[in-house]
């Protein structure tokens, strides 16, 4: 499958569902607390996207039951929310979400503490986030996909953790997921070369222990082998004249 070259008039309808998508993340952002469900995070992310005037981009793909992904501690990503699966104090919740607005799709995550987190804790999700940080500073025309991955792969594992292989990123645009994938992990000047116009998700997944994963028996839900805590930071790129333009920020 060739990788989709988007117009300028395409990119301006996807900040437009980029927008409506942070809309989103922070009202789950403002409302997450301790004692919730990650159902209740759920049903604030399902009104908000009808608000937006948007339609929820997991609801129905491949058969996923919700609108969000909410991964607590050691699961790593695609987390059913659950009535029962109520938060606590020291948790930290992986949250990814998806729309689509005018036929174009965003896709983001953010980890968010439950409370006071620990301090390994904080690492992690400072580390993955900055990682987020450091491949979003790698994309422009001419870069490959293997200096994206690499740094990823560089801010995390010096920082002590270690990055997911089992998934990656992906183009992303008229469909939710499109070529080219984006592992968190390379080589530069290996890979794909990048060519404005391309429009990217983004999503290092990264855990504070070993990087195995699992998937559990409902199909969906990965957690880490070791039991150790995951992070996971996503945003919707696209590949511009100067670098990139982060749709989803």
């Amino acid at each position: 499958m060739a990788i989709a070259i988007r117009t300028q008039k395409e990119i301006a309808k996807m900040r437009r569902s980029g927008a409506a998508l942070r809309g989103v993340l922070d009202a789950l952002k403002e409302s997450i607390q301790p004692g919730m469900s990650t159902m209740d995070l759920e049903k604030v992310a399902e009104r908000k996207i009808a608000e937006a005037g948007a339609v929820a981009a997991f609801k129905g793909y491949h058969d996923y039951p919700c609108v969000l992904c909410t991964s607590v501690n050691s699961e790593v990503v695609h987390g059913i929310p659950s009535a029962k699966r109520v938060l606590r104090e020291g948790d930290v919740v992986s949250i990814d979400c998806g729309l689509i607005l005018d036929g174009y799709y965003a896709d983001s995550a953010r980890t968010l503490p439950v409370g006071k987190i620990s301090a390994q804790a904080q690492a992690l999700l400072d580390a993955t986030e900055r990682s987020l940080g450091a491949a979003i500073d790698a994309v422009k025309a001419g870069a490959t996909l293997g200096d994206v991955g690499a740094a990823v792969q560089e801010v995390a594992e010096s920082a002590g953790f270690s990055v997911v292989r089992e998934f990656v990123g992906h183009g992303i645009g008229t469909q939710m997921h499109e070529e080219p994938q984006i592992p968190n992990y390379g080589r530069r000047g290996q890979g794909i070369k990048l060519r404005e116009g391309m429009v990217l998700a983004i999503e290092p997944m990264v855990n504070a222990g070993k990087h195995s994963v699992r998937v559990l028996e409902d199909g969906w839900t990965a957690v880490t082998v070791d039991g150790s805590l995951s992070a996971h930071f996503e945003h919707t790129v696209a590949v511009g004249p100067q670098g990139a333009e982060v749709l989803t920020a």
